[in-house]
């Protein structure tokens, strides 16, 4: 007999010393969590995360080293009809007296009425870090709800960065609290009903945790290496739950099952750590090439994700492969109490043999791919890639403030704000750096370029005195501010973006020497953005499609497993991106979920939904295949072993996906825009994966294939494998006909 795979062996090791491995475990996870708050989080600065012009010109304006105080307004505008100035004086003027009391407000600007004579806006200077104004923002909220208190008859409101980031904090502070209270309670249900036991349920769920905490710590040490962003803990959390609730559900169910036909606990786990063991190794070293593709996309926040991904992966697989055997050893017949009766006589392992006396679910839903192959996979695909069309027509974008949500006060104040004054609204930012001799020379051409956008009608006019022009005190750098009246993903606001970059800047700056410049802002930062994905994703799409397919190859010894791996799960990505273009870029769906369109896909979106999906469908997709090539070592026919594997795997596969979609389901109910497209787009794509493209679209390929399925060049044949001692019998009312 040869040397046993290394799974095997720790697997092995693991159950006769499970005291031993429970405590390295947990030893492991202490130590990288002691490491990891020892040296500190190192987090992206706004260099590293410089995307095209837009990052050019954020990089120019932190050279200028500006003190940009946080500001502050009080906007006065009347209830009904036509605004009373004289009232709207005394209210200005109680605002300005009650301000001046209050800690933290540097000083309170004259009013300054709109254009129309609707508004009036007292502008107000806070003091201190402006990074931490949102959370000293509330003593102003109170003076202004006291001049609003003594001024009925008006409406008098607080709006401005400070009160607006003070407002989402807590809305989505909430949103994000109910997620992670609904998260665990949703799993647990889930494996409780896929087990009928509480501790079987419970396994799964305290790997999944442990491999979190450790990544997190292995993330901050990482950090040093590649900066981190303020996203990576919550990709961990969620890639983390995702993978290790999988990892270990697929060895727990494998090694219930063998204990069901009467095998000893140490050889029940030496046959799951064979078979589904090494299935996770396989779908984990899957899931960690696509995040590696995100290294590919040259952006600090993909790279932090990459890395944070792979860490919490490896530790999943890690865990899944030590601990697990010694704690399902330990554990033994415990593991399948307490019971719940129910659901228990539902789901316990059957004592017979494979494919004999089982649930007729799945039967049924495999028989049309098994007795006419050819239709069913005709007819499955192009439901698939009807559903995957409308992603030919997505377009990209950032969201902007006029898709954060309207339930709060802030937030309607501020579409009140720029509704009387849209210079505060969207903008642009024409950044210049020079030498310091030229400063008065890059004023006046800036005051030139504001005059000439002033009679354009995609542009605002400056409020108050003139253009906003900022000089540096080294008069090394300038920076004008080009308000637009157009929302920021509007078309105009493109348009407008456009104009000043290719005709108003070159005009205004081109004649000054040794002068640098750039145009950035919030609409310049969403389309440079969405065209810096346009030209990464095809490198990124590649990179993972060669390795995976590599990867494939190798695992299952057959290019033709590995060139359809690869083409499904192509499919169900194309499928998800095609439901998130017919859902979130039309409006049919906004009163069911909850939002408002924004005509557009969130510009990040389809690259990492992309990986992510395509490491996790491969999570399903190893297992089953496995499955598959199982029945065929053992001598089954092709067929047979299609229907064996399917059906074999079913239940695992079927509760791993529900535990994803239930989990990735709560981020829809969020609040913003861009967590409702993620939350979506993953359980719409788990589901699809899990159903239709395992159930359907696999075995009806694989069905017609026969033979063919295997076929490998003469290197990358595998030797001889004996057959297990006790072969798979598949489903006889499955392949029975011919």
């Amino acid at each position: 007999m040869g040397r046993r795979p290394v799974t095997v062996r720790l697997a092995r090791w693991s159950a006769e010393h499970p005291w031993r491995a429970i405590a390295l475990w947990v030893v492991f996870v202490a130590v990288c969590l002691v490491g990891g708050s020892a040296a500190g989080l190192n987090e992206a600065t706004d260099a590293d995360q410089a995307i095209g012009e837009a990052g050019r010109a954020q990089l120019i304006v932190a050279e200028g080293d500006f003190h940009q105080p946080a500001v502050e307004n009080v906007l006065i505008t009347p209830r009904s009809g036509a605004l009373d100035p004289a009232a709207a004086k005394a209210a200005a003027d109680d605002a300005a007296a009650r301000l001046r009391q209050v800690d933290g407000v540097a000083s309170v600007g004259s009013p300054v009425p709109s254009r129309d004579g609707g508004a009036l806006l007292v502008p107000i200077t806070m003091a201190g870090d402006p990074e931490t104004a949102s959370d000293r923002v509330q003593p102003l909220r109170d003076a202004t709800a006291q001049v609003q208190a003594a001024h009925p008859a008006l409406r008098v409101e607080e709006v401005g960065g400070p009160s607006i980031g003070q407002a989402l904090d807590d809305t989505l502070g909430r949103d994000f609290q109910r997620a992670e209270l609904l998260s665990l309670p949703v799993t647990l249900a889930i494996l409780i009903i896929a087990f009928g036991a509480l501790i079987a349920a419970g396994v799964p769920v305290l790997l999944a945790l442990s491999s979190v905490a450790a990544a997190m710590g292995l993330s901050t040490l990482a950090s040093h290496l590649v900066p981190a962003t303020d996203t990576t803990s919550s990709v961990i959390l969620l890639i983390g739950m995702a993978v290790g609730v999988d990892y270990s559900l697929f060895y727990v169910r494998r090694e219930r099952e063998e204990r069901a036909k009467g095998r000893s606990g140490l050889n029940a786990v030496e046959i799951a750590a064979e078979t589904s063991g090494h299935a996770v190794v396989v779908s984990g070293l899957a899931v960690m090439i696509s995040m590696a593709g995100l290294l590919l996309a040259d952006d600090a926040v993909f790279s932090s994700l990459a890395v944070g991904s792979i860490l919490v992966v490896a530790v999943a697989v890690t865990g899944s492969l030590t601990v697990l055997p010694g704690l399902l050893a330990k554990l033994g017949r415990w593991v399948d109490r307490p019971r719940v009766p129910l659901l228990w006589r539902l789901t316990a392992p059957r004592t017979g043999r494979p494919g004999a006396g089982g649930p007729r679910f799945w039967p049924a839903v495999l028989r049309p791919a098994l007795r006419a192959p050819l239709a069913t996979l005709v007819v499955s695909v192009g439901l698939l890639l009807a559903l995957a069309a409308p992603a030919l027509g997505m377009k990209l974008k950032f969201p902007g403030m006029e898709d954060l949500p309207r339930s709060t006060a802030a937030m309607q104040a501020y579409d009140r704000l720029t509704a009387a004054f849209p210079s505060n609204g969207t903008s642009h930012t024409v950044a210049v750096q020079a030498p310091a001799d030229q400063a008065d020379r890059v004023r006046a051409a800036l005051t030139e370029l504001a005059g000439r956008t002033a009679t354009d009608p995609l542009f605002a006019p400056a409020e108050g005195d003139g253009p906003k022009i900022e000089v540096s005190a080294d008069r090394r750098v300038s920076v004008l501010e080009v308000a637009t009246p157009y929302a920021s993903r509007t078309d105009e606001a493109a348009r407008s973006l456009h104009e000043l970059r290719d005709e108003f800047a070159p005009a205004a700056l081109r004649g000054l020497p040794d002068v640098e410049y750039a145009v950035g802002g919030g609409v310049a930062a969403s389309e440079d953005y969405a065209r810096h994905i346009e030209e990464k994703l095809p490198l990124v799409i590649g990179f993972v499609l060669a390795l995976t397919f590599l990867v494939m190859a190798w695992t299952f010894r057959s290019v033709v497993v590995a060139l359809t791996s690869i083409l499904l799960n192509l499919l169900s990505a194309g499928a998800a991106y095609g439901l998130l273009v017919l859902v979130f870029q039309g409006d049919w769906a906004e009163g069911l979920l909850g939002f408002t369109s924004m005509g557009a896909i969130v510009s990040w979106l389809p690259l990492f939904l992309f990986v992510v999906l395509f490491g996790l469908s491969m999570d399903y997709h190893v297992f089953v295949v496995s499955r598959i090539r199982e029945g065929i070592r053992s001598g089954l026919s092709n067929r047979e072993a299609v229907a064996y594997g399917i059906t074999s795997s079913a239940g695992v596969v079927s509760s791993a996906a529900m535990v994803m979609v239930g989990v990735f389901s709560i981020f829809a109910t969020l609040s913003t825009i861009d967590m409702k497209q993620l939350g979506i787009g993953l359980a719409a794509a788990i589901l699809l994966d899990a159903t239709i493209i395992r159930a359907v679209v696999l075995p009806s390929l694989m069905t017609m294939l026969g033979d063919a399925n295997w076929w490998a060049p003469r290197f990358l044949r595998p030797r001889a494998v004996a057959p297990p001692a006790e072969p798979p019998a598949p489903a006889p009312e499955l392949v029975g006909a011919r």
